[in-house]
């Protein structure tokens, strides 16, 4: 079984090397196949339920977008007047956030290439991790949020893969994408068995469901932990 750090290495080359492409062209709006299309608006209907749980002024509050990829969080979070610091594994991806993000609401953002979890972040009032932590173990997802949430003042807004038959399935076949730019595979979870991982890891707060969302290829869930 591997452990978080193997995990993240995967992911960084998997975002950064193997697929950085592909996923810039899935988060703009450039034709793509009809299974990338399910995935591209299933992740914009996630982000608009992950927004719906923060306030629509967020001038004077401090954001974490982790794992902001090529920057769609980080944007709206900006126009909601945050400061965010968004940061991701990938440079490239980073990158392409840079460039797309008008820079007018540069001032308010620090990009930041490396581990969401580092404490060096600092402190936030709301932190938000969607489809960061998919690929993970509910131990791992614990141990991951025992570091976070203590340094965040309201909520942490995050997004696990639900156990339905097909994420199932696909956690055993790994078959999302081509084998070309096959994502890294999905580890699908109940919320009873992240609840159950939170509570053996003794991280406090309030978990709650926010909102699940399932567009053809793309299957997701968002829990609110209020800490």
């Amino acid at each position: 079984m591997d452990s978080y750090s193997q995990t993240r290495e995967r992911l960084e080359h998997y975002f950064d090397r193997t697929a950085s492409k592909t996923w810039e062209r899935l988060t703009s709006d450039a034709p793509v196949s009809r299974i990338r299309q399910t995935v591209r608006e299933g992740r914009e209907e996630m982000r608009a339920a992950m927004l719906s749980c923060l306030p629509g002024d967020l001038s004077g509050a401090r954001v974490l977008d982790a794992g902001c990829g090529a920057g769609p969080m980080t944007l709206e979070l900006a126009q909601r007047g945050a400061e965010i610091v968004a940061v991701d594994i990938s440079p490239s991806l980073l990158d392409v956030a840079k460039k797309r993000i008008p820079e007018k609401y540069h001032p308010r953002i620090t990009f930041v290439a490396g581990d969401m979890l580092g404490a060096a972040l600092g402190r936030f009032d709301f932190a938000m991790a969607m489809d960061s932590l998919i690929h993970y173990r509910a131990e791992d997802i614990a141990a991951a949020l025992g570091k976070l949430a203590p340094r965040v003042r309201e909520k942490v807004v995050f997004t696990v893969a639900p156990k339905t038959p097909l994420l199932s399935a696909m956690h055993v076949t790994g078959k999302l994408f081509p084998r070309s730019d096959r994502s890294p595979r999905i580890i699908p979870h109940s919320e009873a068995r992240v609840a159950s991982a939170l509570r053996e890891a003794g991280v406090r707060g309030a978990l709650r469901p926010v909102a699940r969302v399932a567009r053809g290829f793309y299957i997701s869930q968002a829990l609110e932990l209020r800490t």
